[in-house]
């Protein structure tokens, strides 16, 4: 009974969306939990600014190689070899599991040497001490991307033959391994035990797929072949999309630094904020995004552009009907909603009250943020990984200056901008208010991602438009 539930599959892009915005639901109410036992134990201080900052090399390493590049080249070229000789994809999928394992650990291995020199370079107003604890941190949870950058493939196996139910206990898995760590092991290690708990997590999200890929038809083989012509397409629909999330990371790592710079507890209220931030557009945009993603593939490698602008048109409507309404409320609740998770023990007023403002700042930019996962799997199932990525270079650019020139600009006093972001968000009592730069420049950077990819896309099918006629 149990192994059929696991297994089952899922028939309808609603049905599969819906099971992942449940899971995604858990997975984030989790990451809430997170968060709080964080800011509860921790504070917004320079210990989970340590914390946060070594996340930074690692995350590069996975949104880079494996997010943004694996995973949205694997599936497409899956789904073209399955349709065509079962036996060749499955050989496929080895080839892409032996190789991308022989390629994480050589990276792995290179930014573990280069660890100080590195953190050095984003964390530039840390302390001696914090960047040795950094440094230390960072290191340790090089485990964790190759543990995900592995599961990633079984990850697009299970996509493909829409099991949905296991796909979605994976971050929950993920969530519970940190949560883990932060009760049992932060008591005796401190942020050392949260970061073994990132390792734990990152290994359960792995093993939690491979039984359920199993029965998809997959058998293990040593299958090694770096001239293979499968893996040959990866790489060419990989690249383009690995610039792409390596300039949105790297963007991350620039305001991780100049955040460092800024009053104690920056990175920490920064990251507090996205992660809130990141509730919404889980549940709705990535979950129906990753829902639709199999089936916008396989309608183009069939010829059914018809179904294909179809299936993206009503994805697209559903995310927008969900996502603008849960919008406004999160800006109008938004203190209570950072009251709740995090201020509590350690977390002082004026961080919550930052925190706050700075959630209200990324609702600006919500909506768009949660229909741009939809529009670049429309994308990648057109195999145009390119377009995408040359926006996001330029939005690179764009949100570093941005985010320069807004931090800057809120150090001064009485400028218009710092006074009316005091006044909207009642911050009269604290002086520093620059950490609030850094999300409003994230916002429009979003707006202006959304309206470029809409944009192009719109060319690439020749005026597809968006029906809002059901």
């Amino acid at each position: 009974m149990l192994d059929h539930i696991f297994n089952s599959q899922t028939k309808t892009i609603t049905g599969a969306a819906g099971i992942l915005a449940l899971s995604t639901l858990i997975s984030r109410a989790l990451g809430v939990v997170r968060d709080w036992l964080l800011a509860k134990n921790f504070g917004a201080g320079p210990e989970l600014d340590i914390y946060f900052a070594s996340f930074r090399i690692p995350d590069f390493i996975y949104n880079v190689l494996i997010s943004g590049g694996i995973v949205v080249a694997f599936l497409p070229l899956f789904s073209e070899y399955f349709s065509k000789n079962k036996d060749e994809a499955w050989r496929f999928t080895n080839n892409i599991l032996n190789v991308f394992l022989f390629l994480l650990s050589f990276f792995c291995l290179i930014l573990f040497i280069f660890t100080p020199p590195l953190v050095k370079l984003f964390t530039p107003g840390f302390e001696p001490w914090q960047i040795d604890s950094t440094i230390f941190l960072t290191r340790i949870m090089f485990l964790s991307p190759l543990f995900l950058g592995l599961s990633s493939v079984f990850s697009g196996l299970l996509q493909y033959f829409n099991r949905f139910l296991v796909y979605s206990l994976a971050p929950i898995l993920y969530n519970l391994g940190i949560i883990f760590g932060i009760i049992l092991l932060a008591p005796y290690f401190g942020v050392l035990g949260v970061a073994l708990g990132v390792i734990i997590g990152a290994f359960f999200h792995l093993i939690i797929q491979i039984p359920a890929a199993v029965k998809t038809g997959f058998r293990y083989k040593a299958f090694f072949d770096f001239h293979d012509l499968g893996l040959k397409r990866v790489f060419y629909l990989m690249i383009p999309r690995v610039f792409s999330i390596a300039s949105q990371q790297i963007n991350f790592i620039i305001v991780t630094a100049i955040a460092s710079t800024l009053s104690s507890g920056s990175i920490s209220i920064f990251n507090f904020a996205n992660n809130i931030q990141n509730l919404p557009i889980g549940i709705i945009g990535i979950s129906f995004a990753m829902a639709v993603f199999p089936q916008l593939s396989q309608t183009l490698i069939n010829g059914k552009k018809k179904e294909f602008l179809e299936n993206f048109s009503s994805t697209f409507r559903q995310v927008l009907y969900l996502i603008v309404p849960l919008t406004i409320l999160m800006f109008i609740f938004r203190n209570q909603i950072t009251e709740i998770v995090l201020r509590h023990g350690q977390f002082s007023k004026e961080a919550w009250q930052l925190t706050s403002a700075s959630l209200g700042l990324y609702c600006l930019g919500m909506v768009t943020l949660a229909l741009v996962p939809i529009i670049l799997r429309a994308f990648f199932s057109l195999q145009d990984t390119k377009t995408p990525t040359l926006i996001a270079i330029g939005l690179m650019v764009f949100n570093i200056i941005l985010s320069f020139y807004f931090s800057w600009f809120l150090l001064r006093n009485q400028t218009p901008l710092q006074i009316f972001l005091k006044n909207v968000f009642s911050l009269q009592n604290i002086k520093d208010i620059s950490v609030l730069g850094l999300a409003l420049a994230f916002s429009i950077t979003n707006i202006f991602q959304f309206l470029l990819l809409m944009f192009f896309l719109d060319k690439k099918l020749k005026n597809f438009g968006i029906s809002f006629k059901k």
